[in-house]
């Protein structure tokens, strides 16, 4: 791996982290605890429309700047008009979805009113929240391009947050009104777009002048022709994602603040996952352009290890302390236990094989990535219609533990059969058993008495299992050098 990807990635990981424990506190000390479980609701489902508007929007041109900027890049040349590309058609985009959104109001309206009506108060509150999501996903497309991703996840998982949390600080004065709440909410989530414009103006790569270059450099019919395929495959991909949330919700708020808490719990396993792929994926493209099937190669497998690793030990920690986690919340959130099981074997498959759809979608063979999403997001509307009536939550968690488990497979063994590289080692069985002996371990020691002093000792109890198991068999020689180094930095002992 590049130092320019250890560095970017140590670097969002840690910002990561930060952000995840400011999102552990708002998700399960201040949410449930100042909002009822309709008005969580309702917050999880606006932000989880605006991406799938979002998405809509963007015509597929997200994937387009990781896969095509390699080509466009000169910085003297004002990177020969790319931007203004980048964002003029998505903002057409933006439009038409627009169009399409107040259009089908009324079809909106007859499939919430009568278990949901709550969010049909706050419909228009969609647009600017859409918009600004959309122009974030933009900017944060570009900088990715550039190599510069830290900022884009400083705003994203810290900023927001901390913003986020003195808004729900602030609320539980009563000092405002739910609605005010909701504008508040909003304002908050549309900040990050400005912050990013204006980190771009600082490094002097705002070029939104348009130039003729970009119709030269390649073909623009190929742009929008790729464009058009990733398009189909982002949809397909944000339904996968989102599609549970918009159906529990039409029959409970409630229930979706619930599913949704349950949701975040989760959200830490990925970040490793998150963090690495934001510059992984520019890379893939270098690799791609440069006919690079050995660098591809390492690079998929260090990512693997790397997000085992990280990944394995948070699923073991989250699920040895779930109940101790819902200790904090309202009784009624514990329905959700089982959504987070799911949902973490979900996400651990994912991690595992991340880095397989940025390969796929960055490669000629793009156009077999949109037929999986398709016939993946129609199984997952399928199974989540079918088990969320009769599982409610933990039927939809279910359902998506199907979806991305089965579309990740999928994937994985199609980059094999057609690029001959797959991200296993042995040392991924290895350190799978090792993550099985440190859950193992945590069930033989009984609760403690007290959740604060459980949660230590049981955190540290597999932990420390886990990194001595870890550096002892060597599963990740470099891994393994750098925490030694650690280690002896901070206790004096050489392990």
């Amino acid at each position: 791996m590049s130092r320019t990807l250890q560095r970017e990635g140590i670097w969002n990981t840690a910002i990561s982290y930060a952000g995840i424990l400011i999102g552990y506190v708002n998700t399960i000390l201040l949410f449930p605890n100042i909002l009822d479980e309709s008005q969580v609701g309702l917050t999880r489902l606006l932000l989880s429309i605006s991406v799938m508007y979002a998405q809509f929007s963007a015509l597929g041109f997200v994937n387009m700047s990781v896969r095509y900027f390699p080509y466009f890049r000169d910085k003297d040349k004002a990177h020969n008009g790319f931007l203004f590309l980048l964002l003029s058609v998505p903002l057409l985009g933006f439009i038409l979805s627009t169009a399409v959104f107040l259009l089908f109001k009324p079809a909106v309206v007859d499939y919430y009113i009568e278990n949901s009506p709550l969010i049909i108060d706050y419909y228009y509150y969609l647009i600017p929240l859409a918009l600004f999501t959309l122009l974030f996903n933009m900017f944060t497309a570009y900088l990715r391009s550039l190599y510069k991703t830290i900022v884009s996840s400083f705003v994203q998982d810290f900023l927001l947050r901390i913003l986020t949390t003195v808004l729900v600080l602030v609320y539980a004065l009563d000092v405002m009104s739910f609605q005010t709440f909701v504008l508040l909410y909003i304002i908050v989530n549309s900040v990050g777009a400005l912050v990013l414009v204006t980190y771009i103006i600082w490094l002097k790569q705002l070029f939104i002048r348009p130039s003729v270059a970009v119709l030269s450099i390649i073909p623009i019919r190929e742009v929008f022709y790729y464009g058009f395929f990733t398009f189909l495959g982002n949809i397909s991909t944000t339904i996968i994602t989102t599609v549970d949330q918009v159906m529990i919700s039409s029959y409970s708020l409630a229930q979706n603040g619930i599913y949704t808490t349950a949701f975040f719990m989760t959200s830490a396993i990925l970040v490793p996952g998150k963090s690495i792929l934001k510059i992984a994926q520019p890379q893939v493209a270098e690799f791609w352009k440069e006919s690079d099937m050995i660098g591809m190669k390492k690079l998929y497998q260090n990512v693997t290890m790397i997000n085992l690793i990280v990944g394995l030990l948070l699923f073991v920690g989250i699920w040895a302390n779930i109940d101790n986690l819902y200790d904090f919340m309202p009784e009624s959130y514990r329905s959700g236990k089982y959504v987070v099981l799911f949902l973490a074997i979900a996400r651990l498959v994912d991690l595992a094989t991340s880095l397989n759809g940025a390969i796929l979608a960055t490669s000629e063979k793009y156009k077999w990535d949109l037929g999986f999403n398709v016939i993946l997001a129609g199984l997952t509307i399928w199974t989540n219609w079918y088990f969320i009536p009769r599982y409610g939550i933990e039927g939809a968690a279910l359902a998506s533990m199907i979806s991305l488990v089965a579309m990740n497979l999928a994937r994985l063994f199609f980059v094999q059969i057609m690029f001959s590289i797959q991200p296993f080692t042995w040392n991924a069985l290895a350190i799978t058993a090792v993550g099985a002996a440190a859950l193992g371990a945590s069930y033989l020691l009984p609760y403690l008495g007290n959740v604060y002093l459980d949660i230590i000792i049981r955190s540290l109890l597999i932990t420390t299992i886990y990194a001595t198991l870890a550096l002892n068999l060597n599963i990740y020689p470099e891994m393994n050098a750098w925490l030694r180094k650690v280690i002896y930095g901070i206790t004096g002992w050489r392990l």
